[in-house]
């Protein structure tokens, strides 16, 4: 038997004897650890609001939200161990067709098929007409991440473009094609059109974060500093505009400076999430015990879960929540610096990039430190198929980790 599992093993190729390696084990538990606290506390916060509502699907069952989320952390756990175990090589190709669909789906958001929800049109139904709903704009992000990346790793390799010096046209594109301009354009172009459907939802928060996931990747490459930040202030000053000429954002900067101008409306929310806050101290209420959770919260299970957890855990297991997502992140920048290649690096910076700014923006928002942006904290808030898309996510990742060469033995 020994002998023919070696011989087996010499008939694989190089690429599939190094795609068969250890994944990283750090980066695992961690992943591990948070959503295995996610979920208790995800319990926790929706046992209240699911008592409570008699909404047809609901029915008052205090398990209804923890029961679909498990589920989906499972699918989703194995999803991620079956993408950890693909060749992350194949992702290259796989890129086009992934932002190809994000596209379309983006697209028929748009559409009378897309789904409303709070006077935001950001989901659709998983089969279209029926089933959960899903937003496209969280395919999005990692797609433009992946295409990016498969595109960028090759930069190095790539010949430059010559045009002739004879002509005036010819001679303004050389120049162009020196001073990298030209290499910026097909990535610009696919950016635009993505955030343009994005903004059209509107969805600000997966708009910012589409541009933050598409920026880490073309700085890892070494795009020219000069354009990278002449392009970043230009799309500053164009989400600026975006956010001051729609009714829509312009509404949520004025609640965020004063939500105590509308306590009952709009402010309601991030009033209660820092009373909450408050109100959990240095320890905490104790697992279970919120008060905010019952009622005052508006949906506590999603977007404001981090309050919940301030409340029932303190400031201390707060922090070590946070020191989780940070020992992550910090994993995710390690594997990344010693990926096999160009391409393994790009996508874990990207991916992980994504993963750092939404925790960000969900503990900013949570705290009143941004504006109200709808943004869910990564493995806590509520969303199964956002869950099984960041679990997939980390499963990519873990498949990077497994081409890891080991440390040589002293």
């Amino acid at each position: 038997m020994d002998i023919i599992a070696r011989k087996a093993k010499r008939d694989l190729t190089m690429e599939e004897q190094l795609a068969r390696g250890p994944m990283d084990l750090p980066f695992l538990m961690l992943v591990l650890m948070l959503v295995g606290i996610g979920l208790i506390m995800m319990f926790s916060a929706s046992f209240a609001s699911a008592y409570y509502d008699s909404s047809q699907n609901v029915q008052n069952n205090p398990m209804f939200y923890i029961r679909r989320q498990a589920a989906y952390a499972a699918a989703g756990l194995l999803v991620m161990y079956v993408t950890s175990k693909i060749n992350y090589q194949r992702f290259r190709w796989m890129s086009v067709f992934v932002l190809v669909s994000a596209i379309a789906l983006l697209v028929l958001v748009l559409t009378p098929i897309g789904v409303e929800i709070n006077q935001v049109k950001r989901w659709l139904y998983l089969f279209l007409v029926a089933g959960p709903t899903f937003q496209p704009s969280e395919i999005a992000k990692v797609a433009v991440v992946l295409f990016f990346a498969a595109r960028l790793s090759k930069r190095d390799t790539e010949r430059k473009k010559k045009f002739t010096n004879r002509t005036l046209t010819g001679r303004t594109l050389n120049r162009l094609e020196r001073i990298g301009f030209l290499e910026l354009v097909p990535y610009g172009a696919v950016l635009s059109l993505v955030l343009v459907l994005v903004v059209m939802e509107p969805h600000m928060s997966g708009t910012i974060l589409i541009m933050v996931g598409a920026a880490a990747v073309l700085f890892a490459s070494g795009i020219n500093l000069g354009w990278f930040v002449g392009l970043g202030s230009f799309a500053v000053a164009a989400l600026t505009f975006v956010v001051f000429a729609t009714d829509y954002m312009t509404r949520k900067i004025n609640l965020w400076l004063d939500p105590w101008s509308d306590p009952q409306g709009a402010g309601y929310q991030p009033i209660q999430s820092l009373y909450a806050i408050g109100s959990g101290g240095l320890l905490g209420l104790g697992l279970g015990k919120s008060r905010q959770k019952f009622l005052y919260i508006p949906e506590p299970e999603n977007d404001f879960i981090f309050s919940i957890v301030v409340e029932e855990l303190g400031f201390i297991g707060a922090a070590i929540v946070l020191i989780l997502f940070a020992l992550l992140i910090m994993r995710g920048y390690w594997l990344a610096l010693h990926a096999r290649d160009k391409f393994g690096t790009l996508t874990i910076v990207g991916i992980i990039t994504l993963l750092a700014a939404q925790v960000f923006l969900n503990i900013g928002v949570v705290t009143n430190l941004i504006p109200n942006t709808g943004i869910s904290l990564p493995f806590f808030s509520y969303g199964g198929t956002a869950l099984m898309i960041q679990l997939a996510e980390m499963g990519i990742i873990l498949s990077i980790s497994r081409q890891i060469p080991a440390p040589k033995k002293d």
